[in-house]
């Protein structure tokens, strides 16, 4: 008896430390919320980073590869051959197209005027289409020294005191210039260019140069022009023309009466 006493108190202080410890109310689905709040999370956790990397990487690489690379390679390539070729094309088509004109007009025959001269004789000439003022060259005056000095002075104060274009004064400028030089010590008479030559021989001492052509009269001496029937023309010659009351690099195209000079 005693030791089953023993036995039972020892049983019943067991059972009731046990209900000490143990909480006051036991719940069952509190150990598969926990599970399932364990779960959760972890399956969260590892799915959300996973869907959005496979999208993105695969949005960044592919187009990016896509668009840079093979539209750059066809835009520098294709257009600057294209460039090159139409820039060679057009520098050598111009060659070719000067060319072709320029042969047609050496072979072209140089056209040729008509008419009729005042002895009813019909002639022709060719007509100049291009001037080339550098192949004519007038000859300079040489100075004779035996002439008078005083010439000379006075184809300076003419050339010095003439116009651009004729005045039809020719006679009155000469007059002036010989008279302004000392050449002379009056002033001549007449009115007519063309009766000059007489009275400078007559009344001033002027003799008659062996000269038919108006390029070899020597710088200083009088020129003068004319017919009966016209007022004629009086210059002096320079050293690169003639002056009168104008200046001018070639001589009257009248009919030369004579190159006169004092000496």
């Amino acid at each position: 008896m005693p030791l089953a006493t023993i036995s039972l108190l020892a049983i019943s202080s067991a059972a009731a430390h046990a209900q000490s410890l143990a909480p006051s109310t036991l719940s069952l689905a509190s150990a598969e919320q926990e599970t399932k709040k364990d779960i959760g999370p972890a399956t969260t956790k590892q799915l959300a980073p996973a869907i959005p990397k496979e999208p993105v990487a695969a949005s960044k690489k592919k187009p990016v590869s896509v668009m840079t690379k093979e539209p750059v390679v066809a835009i520098k390539k294709k257009p600057v051959r294209a460039i090159a070729t139409e820039s060679a094309r057009l520098l050598a088509e111009p060659v070719r197209a000067i060319a072709k004109p320029y042969e047609t007009e050496t072979t072209r025959p140089a056209a040729r005027y008509s008419f009729k001269t005042p002895q009813g004789k019909k002639e022709s000439v060719p007509v100049i289409t291009q001037y080339y003022p550098k192949q004519i060259v007038y000859p300079l005056a040489k100075i004779d020294r035996h002439i008078d000095r005083k010439l000379m002075q006075a184809a300076t104060i003419a050339q010095e005191r003439a116009h651009a274009h004729s005045r039809s004064r020719c006679w009155h400028y000469v007059k002036d210039a010989l008279l302004a030089s000392g050449v002379i010590d009056s002033r001549p008479k007449t009115a007519y260019a063309r009766d000059a030559a007489q009275e400078l021989v007559s009344n001033y001492g002027f003799k008659r140069l062996s000269v038919n052509d108006p390029f070899s009269a020597p710088v200083g001496s009088v020129l003068v022009y004319g017919t009966s029937r016209t007022v004629g023309h009086v210059e002096i010659r320079t050293r690169d023309g003639f002056v009168s009351d104008f200046r001018s690099r070639t001589p009257s195209p009248r009919p030369l009466l004579g190159v006169y000079a004092k000496l």
